[in-house]
């Protein structure tokens, strides 16, 4: 009984090991997606200060094949 007992706390331990290096591996997920978040707004902004305001019309585009 009391080598059950040894074996059913090391198997705890172990999962709670793994459980703690699978929450920091989501927390530093989550501030990277964060990051990424960020840079892409930052991305669109720039993108919406370089184009025109308003679209161009179709007789002001030039060709693909010019």
């Amino acid at each position: 009984m009391e080598e059950r007992i040894v074996t059913l706390e090391t198997k705890l331990m172990a999962a709670e090991d793994l459980l703690d290096e699978l929450n920091r591996t989501v927390w530093r997920q989550q501030q990277e997606l964060d990051l990424l978040r960020e840079q892409v707004r930052q991305l669109a902004q720039q993108l919406r200060t370089i184009q025109p305001a308003s679209p161009l019309r179709p007789e002001d585009e030039i060709p693909p094949h010019w």
